[in-house]
């Protein structure tokens, strides 16, 4: 049983917690704003000195960018050995406009805590850095080694974990990989993610003219490079959600029918989630439900588009230049190496004539599936249900962390991806939020998940 003066110290720590959440959501972090590089580096000092003052043991680890933090407490004999793994770094905040509060300016609302960062991750990499503190600081023996890895550049692809990650791999050397940076499957319904979809991202550049050109004078008689880009953006996907580059499935993992099955027990409510991010109705793939889209089929996404005049009034031009960054969420067994290579053959295929193309990929990882019946997972059941009230759902996640998979490869070990978020938590968007409540319940569903881990062999 996890101690009950450990449990009762965390609940009268909690003005506490959410006080130092605050503290360093204040630090905007922005890992891909290169203006931003001393507040990246003040946020991972702030995380150092949160485990110094905890009594751990801590390193900052130099790198070609954001530096990472490697905490451990002490060694524990015949114990397992966890890492518990996450990102200080946040993402861009724009459109500002949007944010009713500033981003950097932590404000509690409706039991939420409204700031970049609050979920994606700070406010879930620290329930367990908490937790662990916490620990320590009861005088209580912890039942197994815990070490942190805290980086500062999940956002932007993680290069340089995962270039370092086998030179990293005698110190990190566990048996399982704690990761909360995801979301539960509802509100009150917890849930134990054993999938992620990967990623493949690119930056499409169409040039024409070698100026902008009037377009009375010239339009009907040149290809506006901004509608090349558009024809070619739609040419890679079916008005029913298919994506048309020719082998993109080739590799594609079925669903199995246990697992379609499974999902579609859970408590779906299409129209609710319609609703809930603003649109009328889904649209996807068919032949597959929301959730079978969006965790276990891969996708292609325009992230943003630029042409032409942007500014105020009408322009009537014909841009010399278009440009589009867009990705792939790609699912286990697909390569973004050879989703890259038939990427070119399709933009050579339908690039409209009088105009010229350049691809830059830039960065991929590909999916991942962990091992739904390990002991691992059964040991963050238990722990889940009694922080929670109520057992967890297994489920995949769309999104994509692009580390995990190099973990399971170079440490050889499980991976447990334990989200306290919720799907509405505007993640990358305006108004990101954290449930105050769900940050406290995290705090303790860690520290009972480290009583669980402790009890195996």
């Amino acid at each position: 049983m996890c101690p009950a003066s450990l449990l009762d110290q965390l609940d009268s720590a909690a003005d506490r917690h959410l006080s130092e959440l605050i503290e360093w959501l204040k630090i905007p972090s922005i890992s891909s704003d290169s203006t931003r590089v001393d507040d990246v580096h003040r946020a991972c000092q702030w995380l150092a000195d949160k485990f110094t003052a905890s009594g751990l043991q801590v390193e900052l680890i130099p790198t070609q960018g954001h530096p990472m933090v490697l905490a451990q407490t002490p060694p524990v004999n015949n114990a397992p050995v966890v890492v518990v793994y996450g990102h200080y770094d946040v993402q861009p905040v724009e459109p500002l406009d949007q944010w009713i509060t500033g981003p950097f300016e932590p404000t509690v609302r409706d039991g939420n805590l409204y700031a970049r960062g609050a979920t994606d991750d700070k406010g879930q990499v620290l329930t367990h850095i908490q937790s662990v503190c916490d620990w320590v600081a009861s005088g209580e023996p912890l039942p197994l080694q815990i070490k942190f890895l805290i980086e500062g550049e999940e956002e932007v692809g993680s290069e340089n974990l995962e270039r370092m990650l086998p030179d990293l791999s005698e110190r990190l050397a566990c048996d399982c990989v704690v990761i909360s940076d995801s979301s539960q499957y509802a509100a009150g319904q917890p849930a134990i993610t054993y999938g992620l979809r990967g990623i493949a991202t690119y930056e499409i550049q169409v040039d024409g003219p070698s100026q902008d050109l009037h377009s009375g004078s010239f339009g009907g008689a040149v290809m506006n490079p901004a509608i090349a880009l558009c024809h070619m953006l739609s040419s890679m996907v079916d008005d029913q959600g298919r994506i048309q580059i020719e082998g993109y499935y080739d590799d594609v993992r079925d669903l199995s029918q246990s697992e379609r099955d499974q999902w579609q027990a859970l408590p779906q409510d299409e129209e609710w989630f319609a609703k809930s991010i603003g649109v009328d109705e889904l649209f996807g793939e068919s032949g597959y439900s929301a959730d079978e889209r969006r965790w276990a089929r891969p996708t292609f996404d325009v992230n943003g588009i630029t042409a032409g005049h942007q500014g105020e009034g009408v322009k009537t031009i014909i841009p010399a230049t278009a440009t589009a960054k867009f990705s792939f969420r790609l699912v286990p067994d697909q390569d973004p190496k050879k989703i890259t290579a038939a990427l070119e053959k399709h933009l050579a295929k339908h690039a409209p004539k009088g105009v010229c193309w350049t691809l830059k990929p830039d960065h991929g990882a590909p999916g991942m599936l962990a091992d739904t019946d390990s002991k691992f997972v059964k040991a963050a059941n238990h722990a889940i249900e009694s922080a929670f009230g109520t057992p967890p759902v297994l489920i995949r996640e769309g999104g994509s962390i692009p580390i995990v998979t190099r973990f399971q490869e170079v440490l050889k070990c499980d991976c447990l991806l334990l989200g306290w978020g919720q799907s509405d938590d505007n993640t990358h968007s305006p108004n990101e939020k954290f449930s105050v409540a769900d940050y406290h319940r995290g705090i303790r569903a860690s520290a009972h998940l480290w009583d669980e881990i402790g009890k195996l062999s």
